[in-house]
């Protein structure tokens, strides 16, 4: 799996903290970062496929 690097706010970075850990609801910040990523990408996805800006091997 590739590595990226990233800088970001040290709030941001604090406030995934707080969903990272035992108590939290990612095992890592990795699994954090990852999820909203896909979350990201389902909610960009919705928007061009309702302005049909997908192609069609996109839909299926």
């Amino acid at each position: 799996m590739p590595k990226i690097s990233v800088e970001i706010p040290q709030e941001l970075l604090d406030d995934l903290d707080d969903h990272v850990g035992d108590d939290g609801k990612f095992v890592n910040r990795s699994d954090a970062i990852r999820a909203s990523i896909r979350k990201t990408l389902d909610v960009l996805d919705e928007i061009d496929e309702r302005h049909d800006r997908l192609e069609a091997d996109e839909r299926e």
